[in-house]
């Protein structure tokens, strides 16, 4: 593994060390911050103490890093444009990533010290396109190169859509409860998922709820932390894997691990993709709206000149053909190749994904289609795994600390009255599936603003109302969120480019 750090000084060295340490320090403060989602309604309807309650948040957290994938890593890391990744110099990939870090660390520092339930997704989204900006702005570049658009706005898009299901699906989960579940005679046994705590403890001098509302509120609040982890554990991976391509692309910018085999499953990617663009090629005409594209070739010593474009689409199968042939390990390429391979690559996948979303394609084709863009980023959407092990560690061991003061807005301060079993499980539930879906489909949400949304949702429908002065405090820190953190990244990265 050092080897891969071998072409950096010892100055370098050391501030890609620290800023690494910066990534773990803020996925632990990721994890004291959003903690309070997983324990807080198990702690709250006394399902678990709370020490039992963190440490299960802790391993469920872990888990769910481990075993989450990769998606909404890459996600993270594309929504900056492949060319600036590739073409920005060392000390300015250091400021760049030292001011998204240190914005996203101030705002999640300071909403978890008010105790105000806050994104830390949005917050490291906000950090990003701050530095983007501002980068545009120093280099005189244009702003719609700057930032990767169509990605920004499907992250946006998701961020926006996310607490507005929580709080419907919640709302409707709770409100189905509440019809079905007591239809039957034996309605006053049914009727005790709808108490709170106090009001078992009043009627039955019990504290704990009944064994399998209890295993309802443990299993979902588990799925609440493996799912907290499946995607804003990938977020520090993201992070991670950022820094290491910006300082040291030389080692990361492509799987220097790569096998011959993971090789050749991309070269026999790259031409089924040619073989499938020529015998579609009408429909492929049609869907970037262009004329008959030309098989041409471009030489490999202009590859900095190549501009990634739909309309491009056969140039951009030679030239990967070009750098993929004969190819067994990249070892055997200079480091401006492995970028460059890493460019096509992104381009390409890029081209197929634009293409299989047609909804005139077959659902085979799709499918087939789908399956050659993973082949294609097998060897550059990769993480190592003393990274994933390292922000899972960082994740977990946030968790286990800090979490009281958000905890304590979540379970006593959204609704009016007390939290009940039922409004406990139906925010879980809503709040994991939500996020493992998310997860699964590679979009990064916030874990926060879903769970807080679900508990104001099952507030709305069967709490008597929700406190409008919390919720209108967390309403302005979802809103200031992203403007705010992008006026700090873009700040702190002017100020940083003016000391160096």
């Amino acid at each position: 593994m050092f080897h891969l750090f071998s072409d950096l000084d010892v100055s370098t060295l050391i501030l890609l060390g620290l800023a690494l340490l910066f990534v773990l320090f803020y996925e632990a403060i990721n994890g004291f911050h959003d903690t309070a989602n997983a324990v807080a309604t198990v702690i709250y309807t006394k399902a678990l103490k709370e020490k039992l309650a963190v440490l299960m948040a802790s391993i469920f957290n872990f888990l769910g890093v481990l075993l989450g994938g990769l998606s909404v890593a890459y996600a993270i890391v594309h929504l900056l444009p492949t060319d600036l990744l590739l073409n920005v110099s060392s000390g300015r990939g250091l400021a760049m990533i030292f001011s998204i870090l240190l914005a996203a660390i101030i705002w999640n520092l300071g909403t978890w010290y008010l105790g105000i339930p806050a994104s830390s997704s949005h917050t490291l989204i906000g950090s990003i396109i701050g530095v983007a900006l501002a980068n545009a702005f120093l280099t005189d570049t244009s702003i719609i190169d700057a930032l990767n658009i169509p990605k920004m706005l499907e992250i946006f898009l998701s961020l926006i859509l996310s607490p507005i299901v929580g709080l419907v699906l919640a709302g409707l989960m709770i409100w189905v409860l509440r019809k079905i579940w007591t239809r039957k005679k034996s309605g006053k046994k049914r009727e005790r998922i709808f108490m709170t705590p106090e009001q078992r403890e009043k009627l039955y001098g019990k504290k704990k709820p009944p064994f399998w509302i209890r295993i309802m509120l443990i299993v979902s609040a588990a799925g609440v932390s493996f799912s907290h982890g499946a995607n804003d554990g990938q977020k520090g991976i993201g992070l991670l894997m950022l820094v290491l391509m910006g300082v040291a692309p030389a080692g990361f910018i492509v799987n220097m691990n790569a096998s011959t085999y993971n090789i050749m499953n991309t070269r026999n990617a790259i031409n089924n993709i040619e073989e499938y663009f020529v015998t579609h090629q009408q429909t492929l005409n049609v869907v970037i709206d262009k004329q008959p594209m030309l098989n041409t070739e471009i030489p490999i010593t202009e590859l900095n000149q190549y501009h990634c474009d739909y309309a491009n689409s056969f140039t951009t199968i030679n030239i990967a053909k070009s750098l993929f042939h004969n190819l067994t390990s990249y070892d055997t390429l200079s480091v401006n190749q492995r970028s460059q391979a890493r460019r096509i690559l992104i381009c390409l996948s890029d081209t197929v994904a634009h293409f299989a979303k047609q909804p005139e394609l077959p659902n085979r084709d799709k499918k087939y289609l789908n399956s050659l863009k993973d082949n294609l980023l097998e060897t550059v959407e990769y993480a190592p795994i003393w990274i994933i092990i390292s922000v899972a560690s960082a994740l977990a061991i946030g968790t286990m600390i800090g979490w009281r003061r958000v905890a304590i807005t979540i379970g006593e301060k959204i609704g009016k009255k007390g939290m009940t079993y039922a409004q406990g499980v139906s925010a879980q539930v809503t709040t994991a599936l939500s996020i493992g879906i998310a997860s699964y489909t590679g979009m990064p949400v916030s874990t926060t603003q879903v769970l807080s949304s679900s508990v104001a949702g099952t507030m709305l429908v069967d709490g008597g109302g929700i406190q409008s002065k919390t919720v209108r405090s967390i309403a302005l820190t979802w809103v200031l969120t992203l403007p705010i953190s992008i006026l700090l990244s873009a700040s702190l990265f002017w100020l940083a480019q003016m000391l160096i």
